[in-house]
């Protein structure tokens, strides 16, 4: 082999491996560009999926919060207590002799669940044009009693017929109603408890009655037949 040949041939080798060396770099190179963006899409994704589920987890958060705000909403409007209203099996009437004589009415709720009732009953014996007048308060103005009655709990209010004047004269029949907050509303009613039907011999004049109380002693003592 002559020099020049040789030459040739070691140039020839030389561009090669310069060529395969370049090859290599660049073979590096796109791998680490395409590793690094398969990280920066992996990170990229993460980070959406964390948005993601963080906002999914505020959302999640405001519903409750929305669904409790309901629900102690509803809460608060089932626990309203309603009005107690009157019938013939929820009204009692009985009277007491002696020198405190006074007529007893009795209120049964008869109801699984709390009610109102409000200053006093409303009483026309034999279909009287206009009820009782009230014991407590003044003409015109209530005193604003207002009693929570509970399930099947009771209530009392006196009719005081210790003078011949409001013992007067036996009475046939009762309208009740059942009053409102103020003083011209009644919340329900009216009914009518005939005496002679249920042997009740009851005699009523010009008296007055108290409001409801929890206890028929309280209802005495309002009364000033109680001792």
């Amino acid at each position: 082999m002559t020099a020049r040949r040789s030459r040739h041939r070691s140039a020839a080798y030389a561009a090669l491996a310069l060529g395969l060396a370049g090859s290599l770099a660049l073979t590096g190179c796109n791998s680490h560009s395409s590793k690094k963006s398969k990280k920066s899409k992996k990170s990229s994704s993460l980070s959406k999926s964390s948005s993601k589920s963080s906002s999914s987890s505020k959302s999640k958060k405001r519903k409750i919060i929305g669904g409790g705000a309901a629900a102690a909403g509803a809460g608060a409007a089932s626990r309203r207590v309603p009005d107690c209203f009157p019938s013939t099996y929820k009204v009692t009437f009985s009277q007491q002799s002696g020198p405190d004589s006074h007529v007893t009415v009795k209120f049964k709720n008869t109801t699984g669940r709390d009610c109102t009732l409000y200053n006093a009953p409303l009483l026309r014996f034999n279909n009287a044009k206009s009820p009782l007048p009230l014991l407590q308060g003044t003409p015109g103005h209530l005193d604003g009693t207002r009693l929570t009655v509970p399930a099947h709990g009771y209530a009392y209010a006196v009719l005081p017929t210790n003078t011949a004047a409001t013992k007067g004269t036996e009475q046939k029949s009762v309208t009740v109603d059942f009053m409102g907050v103020s003083a011209s509303s009644v919340t329900h009613g009216p009914v009518t408890v005939n005496f002679a039907e249920k042997r009740l011999h009851l005699s009523v004049g010009r008296t007055k009655v108290t409001n409801w109380t929890s206890s028929v002693h309280g209802a005495q003592l309002a009364a000033g037949v109680g001792k």
